[in-house]
C-alpha cells in the first residue's frame, strides 16, 4: 500500500481537529452544569450566571471565554431544542410598484397582478414575469416611462430599454433582500436568541430563519414583520449629559435608600476622591460585572452599572471622554438600565428633548453595548431627517483605500442635510455627531466634519468592509418599503424537543451496537478491525459538521445513522472479496491486497451515486432535508477514507505482526456459497409483481382521492396538540369544524391517542398579519368543546408559494437524478441498455413505493403523508438501488475484461448476468439486512416526528435490493441485442 505515511498523517490531522471541534461542547456542557447547580432550580440565577460567565475564559490551556466556546459548539436543530423557524418572503411586487411611484396605470397594475399569480404557481424570477406580462400587455410602451426619475438618473436614464429596466429592478429587489436580511438579522441579534440560523434562499426573494428556544409567536411576527424606520438625529456630547447621569445616580440612590446603607460615598467624600475619579477606575475595564457589589449597587444605582467614558488628560488626570457616547453598559444590566430611566423619579428630571438610545450590536470582542442621548429638537419629537431623505448609498473606498460609505440624498433631502451638517460642524473646537438610528438602535454615529451643500456625504471610520456593505444597506432601507411577510413557520416546544432529543440519541445508540454486533459476530477478527474504522469514523463525521458551523436535526441523526449503515457496505464488500480470494487458496496477505482491489472500482462507483444524490438532496430540499443531506455527503467521505485506508493500515499492521486475522467462524464462513439462483430466467414472473402491486396502487390511488399530500406540498397549518387523556379523531374534528367555517380539517393521531395532529387550510391565503391568531383562536375554541385539557407542542404553516415552490423542487430533483444517474452509468460503463435499465429501475422504485403508500394508507398507525421528508426517501431509496446495481454491473463489466470480450451475447450473456447477480449476492444480502435493522431500529426509538420518513427507507431498503437482483440487471438482456 503506497503512502501509508501521509495518510496516517492525514488521519492524526483529522482526528485532532475533529476532538478540537468537539471539545467546545464539553467546554460548554461544564460551565452550564455548574451554572444549574449554583441557580438549583432559579432560572434567572442561571441565566445571570450564564450571563457573568461569557466574558471569562474557561477553555483551558487556550482561554477561550464561555461566549466563544459556546458559538463553536454543534447546533442543534428546532425539533432536537425546540423554538421558531421561519420563512419570510420579501414583497418584491409592493417594491416594484413603490420604484414606480405607486402608477395607476391600469395594464401596469394588471401585470403586476398576472406576474404574482405566476409567482404562487411556481413560477421563479419575478422581474422577469412582470416584465413579460407587461411587453405583453403593452407591447409599444416603454417602462423606463414610469422607473426613471431625477433620483435615479444616474441608474437608469429616461430613454433606458426595457431590457435596461429589467437589470434596474433585478439589482434593486436584490438589494431590497439584502437589506431586509440585515435589518431583520439586527432585530433577531436585538431579540436575545441564542445561536440564530439565519439564511437567504438564492434565487428567491424569501429568508429562512431559525430561532432555537423561543416560543412567543406574537413577539416574533411583530419583530419580523414591522416596517424598518430609518432616522438621522443630533446627539448630546458626552460632556453634556455627565451632569444629567450624576443626577440621575443621586436620584436613584435616594429612591432606593434603605436603613442598611453602607458608609461608601462618605469614605470616598472624606478621601477628597472625585466622583469622576471613581468612575474612571471603574470604566479602565469597561466590564459593569466588576463593579456588581451590594455596597455600590445601593450608594450608587446607576454607575454600578453604566459606566461613563473617560480617559486620562495630559496631566494623568480622569476626563470625560469626548464623542457621543455617554454610557457603557454591559448587555445583561442594559435592561436594568432601561427599568431606571422609566421610574417615575427619574423621568422627572431627564429633559423633554433627551432620548437614550443603544447602538445595535456589542462593542468588538465584547458583550459591553454603548449608550448614546439623542437630541430632540423638533416640538412633534421627530427626527431631524428620515430615510425618505435617502436616494442611493454605496460601500467604497476612500483615497487611502480604506472603506467608507458615499451617501446620496434627494433634492429635499440635501437642503435639510446642509442645515443639519452646518449646525453639527459650526464649532471648529467641538464638532458634533449625527446618529444614524434604525428601528431606534444606532448604527453608527459619524463626526460631522464640515457643512454638506450637494447632499453627498462620505460616512468614515474604522470600518472592515463587511461593516461598510451593512451601513449602505442600512442607509437604503428607508428609501423603498419592500414589506417582508411571514409565509411559513414551524414552531417546535421544548418538551417536544427534549422527546426527540432522547428518541434520537435512543435509536443512535442502539443502532451503533447493532452494526458493531453484527460485524463482530458474522466477519470475526475482520469484523473488529471495521468495528475501529467505524468507530473513527462517527469521530471524523460529528467532528467536521461542528466544525463546519452544520445545524444537526432529527433528520440528520438519521442520515449519521443510515451512513453508518452504508459505510458497512464497503467493508463487507471488500470482506467479500478477500473471502473469495482465500477461497483460492491464495495466503492470507495475498488475499487481503487482492480483494482491496478488486473491490475498489465497486466501492468507489456505488460511493459516487449516493454522494451525486446527497448533493442534489442539499441543492433541491430546505430545512430537515437539507440537514440529512449534510450528514449524508459529509459521511460518505469519511466512510471511504475511513473504510478503505484507514482498515487497510489496521490490516497491514496486524499482517507485520503475524497476527491471525480471520473473516468469518464455522457459522459464517461457508454462507452463499454455491449458489446459483435462475434471476434472469424469472425476469418475467419478477415483472409481474411489480405490474400487480403499481396497478393495485393506481387502482387505491383513485379510491383514496390521489395521495395524501403534506402541507409541504399543498399548503396549510398544521399543529401537534397533546392531550392528558386518549381522544377520539372524529369527535375532535367534528368540534373543530364549525370553527373553521367548514373549511378543510384533518385530524389524525400523531403515535399515541393523546397526541393529535390537526391539519387545516383555514386562512392560508390570508396575507393580513392577524390571521396567524384568528385561526389559533378558532383552534383553541374547538378544543376548548372537548373538556379535555391540551397543550400546543408545534405548528407548521407552509404559504401556498412555498408549497408550489416545494412541488416543483421535488419533481425537478427525481427527475435531476435520475438523469444524472443515467449519464454516470453510460459514461462509466459505455453500454447504453447498462443506463436505461438503471433509469427504469429507479422509475420502478419510485412506483413501488408510492403504490405502498397509497395501499396502506389508513392501515398503519402513523402518517403516510408525501412531504419534503417523503422525497428525501424517494432520493435514498434510489440510491439503494444504484448502489446495488453498478456493483453487479462491476462485477460483469470484470468477467467481461477476464475473457478479453466487449460483451457477451444469447444464452452467454443470460449466464454471466446470473453468475455476477449470485457472485455479489451475499454482498448484497448482508448489506440490505445490516441497513435494514438499522432503519428499524430508528424507526421503533426514533419517534414519531421521523416514523413516516423511516419507513420510506424500510421499504424502500426492500424494494431496492428486489430491483437490484430481479428488475434493473435482468432488464439489461431485454434491452440489449439478441445477438451480435
Amino acid at each position: 500500500m503506497q503512502g501509508k505515511g501521509f495518510i496516517k498523517f492525514m488521519a492524526i490531522l483529522l482526528g485532532i481537529v475533529c476532538v478540537y471541534s468537539l471539545s467546545f461542547n464539553f467546554v460548554t456542557s461544564k460551565v452550564e452544569k455548574d451554572a444549574k447547580a449554583y441557580a438549583k432550580g432559579d432560572l434567572a440565577k442561571e441565566k445571570a450566571y450564564l450571563d457573568s460567565m461569557s466574558t471569562v475564559p474557561v477553555y483551558p490551556v487556550f482561554g477561550f471565554d464561555y461566549q466563544f466556546c459556546k458559538g463553536k459548539e454543534i447546533n442543534l436543530g428546532l425539533d432536537l431544542k425546540g423554538g421558531m423557524n421561519v420563512t419570510m418572503e420579501i414583497s418584491l411586487g409592493e417594491l416594484v410598484k413603490s420604484l414606480a411611484n405607486h402608477t395607476d396605470d391600469a395594464n401596469f397594475n394588471k401585470a403586476l397582478a398576472t406576474a404574482q399569480t405566476q409567482l404562487n404557481a411556481g413560477g421563479k424570477d419575478f422581474i422577469s414575469l412582470f416584465v413579460n406580462e407587461f411587453e405583453k400587455i403593452s407591447p409599444n410602451v416603454k417602462l423606463a416611462d414610469y422607473f426613471s426619475n431625477q433620483d435615479n438618473a444616474q441608474q437608469l436614464k429616461a430613454n433606458a430599454s426595457n431590457a435596461d429596466v429589467k437589470s434596474y429592478l433585478s439589482k434593486e429587489a436584490t438589494s431590497a433582500i439584502d437589506r431586509s436580511f440585515i435589518i431583520i438579522r439586527s432585530r433577531i441579534d436585538g431579540f436575545g436568541v441564542v445561536s440564530p440560523n439565519m439564511q437567504k434562499q438564492e434565487g428567491t426573494n424569501r429568508i429562512l430563519i431559525e430561532m432555537p428556544g423561543v416560543q412567543d409567536k406574537e413577539r416574533v411576527h411583530k419583530l419580523l414583520q414591522g416596517s424598518a424606520e430609518l432616522q438621522f438625529w443630533q446627539v448630546y456630547q458626552n460632556e453634556e449629559v455627565y451632569s444629567i447621569m450624576e443626577n440621575i445616580n443621586k436620584t436613584l440612590a435616594s429612591t432606593l435608600k434603605d436603613t442598611t446603607a453602607t458608609t461608601v460615598v462618605k469614605d470616598t467624600a472624606a478621601k477628597g476622591k472625585s466622583a469622576l475619579a471613581n468612575l474612571a477606575k471603574k470604566s479602565n475595564s469597561k466590564d459593569s460585572a466588576d463593579l456588581k457589589t451590594a455596597a455600590l449597587s445601593k450608594s450608587n444605582p446607576l454607575f454600578a452599572v453604566l459606566n461613563i467614558p473617560t480617559y486620562n488628560n495630559e496631566k494623568g488626570q480622569p476626563s470625560l471622554r469626548p464623542g457621543p457616547t455617554v454610557g457603557w453598559v454591559a448587555q445583561k444590566d442594559t435592561a436594568k438600565v432601561n427599568a431606571y430611566f422609566h421610574t417615575p423619579e427619574v423621568k422627572a428630571i431627564i429633559p423633554q428633548s433627551f432620548k437614550f438610545m443603544w447602538s445595535v450590536r456589542p462593542m468588538a470582542g465584547t458583550k459591553i453595548f454603548e449608550l448614546y442621548a439623542i437630541k430632540s429638537v423638533s416640538p412633534d419629537g421627530k427626527p431631524d431627517l428620515g430615510g425618505e431623505a435617502i436616494s442611493d448609498a454605496r460601500h467604497d473606498y476612500d483615497q487611502k483605500g480604506k472603506p467608507e460609505v458615499t451617501m446620496y440624498m434627494t433634492g429635499e433631502g440635501a437642503q435639510k442635510w446642509k442645515k443639519i451638517t452646518a449646525e453639527a460642524s459650526a464649532d471648529p473646537n467641538n464638532k458634533k455627531s449625527i446618529a444614524i438610528v434604525l428601528d431606534n438602535a444606532v448604527y453608527s454615529a459619524p463626526t460631522v466634519q464640515n457643512e454638506i451643500p450637494n447632499g453627498i456625504s462620505s460616512i468614515t471610520g474604522n470600518f472592515t468592509v463587511n461593516e461598510t456593505q451593512d451601513l449602505a444597506n442600512i442607509l437604503k432601507a428607508g428609501k423603498l418599503p419592500a414589506p417582508a411577510r411571514i409565509v411559513g413557520e414551524f414552531v417546535v416546544g421544548p418538551s417536544l424537543g427534549e422527546a426527540a432529543i432522547h428518541n434520537g440519541l435512543m435509536s443512535f445508540v442502539l443502532a451503533f451496537i447493532v452494526i458493531l454486533v453484527f460485524m463482530a459476530l458474522y466477519y470475526n477478527k475482520a469484523g473488529w478491525v471495521a468495528n475501529l474504522a467505524l468507530v473513527i469514523n462517527l469521530l471524523f463525521i460529528m467532528g467536521t459538521l461542528v466544525s463546519l458551523g452544520a445545524v444537526l436535526t432529527l433528520p440528520g441523526i438519521a442520515g449519521i445513522i443510515l451512513v453508518i449503515g452504508l459505510s458497512v457496505d464497503a467493508n463487507i464488500l471488500i470482506f467479500e472479496r478477500v473471502r473469495e480470494e482465500l477461497n483460492h487458496g491464495k495466503s492470507t496477505a495475498v488475499s487481503i491486497k487482492e480483494g482491496f482491489k478488486h473491490a475498489m472500482p465497486s466501492i468507489i462507483d456505488s460511493n459516487v451515486t449516493v454522494l451525486i444524490l446527497g448533493v442534489i438532496l442539499y441543492v433541491f430540499g430546505s430545512g430537515p432535508v437539507q440537514g440529512f443531506a449534510t450528514t449524508l455527503c459529509i459521511g460518505i467521505l469519511s466512510s471511504l477514507f475511513c473504510a478503505v485506508l484507514i482498515s487497510r493500515l489496521v490490516f497491514d499492521s496486524l499482517l507485520n505482526k503475524n497476527a491471525n486475522i480471520t473473516f468469518g467462524n464455522k457459522a459464517t464462513i461457508h454462507a452463499f456459497k454455491n449458489i446459483a439462483f435462475n434471476f434472469v430466467g424469472r425476469r418475467k414472473i419478477y415483472y409481474t409483481i411489480s405490474s400487480i402491486i403499481i396497478i393495485l396502487g393506481i387502482i387505491f390511488y383513485f379510491k383514496n382521492g390521489g395521495l395524501r399530500l403534506g402541507i409541504d406540498f399543498k399548503g396549510g397549518r398544521t399543529y401537534i396538540v397533546h392531550f392528558d387523556k386518549g381522544m377520539n379523531t372524529e369527535d375532535v374534528k367534528a368540534k373543530l369544524a364549525p370553527n373553521f367555517q367548514n373549511e378543510e380539517i384533518q385530524v389524525k393521531t400523531a403515535g399515541a391517542d393523546n397526541e393529535l395532529k390537526i391539519t387545516t387550510t383555514y386562512h392560508i391565503t390570508d396575507q393580513n398579519a392577524g390571521a396567524d391568531k384568528i385561526v389559533e383562536d378558532a383552534l383553541r375554541a374547538g378544543l376548548s368543546k372537548t373538556g379535555a385539557k391540551y397543550t400546543i407542542e408545534s405548528n407548521q404553516k407552509v404559504g401556498p408559494i412555498i408549497a408550489s415552490d416545494l412541488v416543483y423542487s421535488a419533481y425537478g430533483a427525481i427527475l435531476f437524478s435520475c438523469l444524472l444517474m443515467f449519464v454516470y452509468i453510460i459514461v462509466r460503463f459505455k453500454k447504453l441498455n447498462y443506463g436505461l435499465g438503471a433509469v427504469i429501475a429507479l422509475f420502478h422504485d419510485v412506483l413501488l413505493v408510492l403504490s405502498f403508500y397509497t395501499i396502506l394508507d389508513g392501515v398503519l398507525p402513523f402518517s403516510l403523508e408525501i412531504g419534503q421528508d417523503f422525497i428525501a426517501a424517494i432520493l435514498t431509496v434510489m440510491s439503494y438501488t444504484m448502489t446495488e446495481t453498478v456493483v453487479v454491473f462491476d462485477r460483469i463489466r470484470e468477467k467481461l475484461a477476464e475473457a478479453g470480450k466487449d460483451d457477451l451475447y444469447g444464452e452467454e450473456r443470460n449466464t454471466l448476468i446470473n453468475f455476477a447477480l449470485n457472485s455479489t449476492l451475499s454482498r448484497t444480502i448482508l448489506t440490505s439486512l445490516t441497513v435494514f435493522f438499522v432503519l428499524l431500529v430508528v424507526f421503533i426509538f426514533g419517534g414519531e416526528s421521523i416514523r413516516g420518513f423511516i419507513f420510506a427507507l424500510l421499504i424502500g431498503r426492500v424494494i431496492g435490493t428486489y430491483s437490484s437482483l430481479c428488475i434493473s440487471t435482468p432488464i439489461v438482456i431485454d434491452l440489449g441485442k439478441k445477438h451480435k
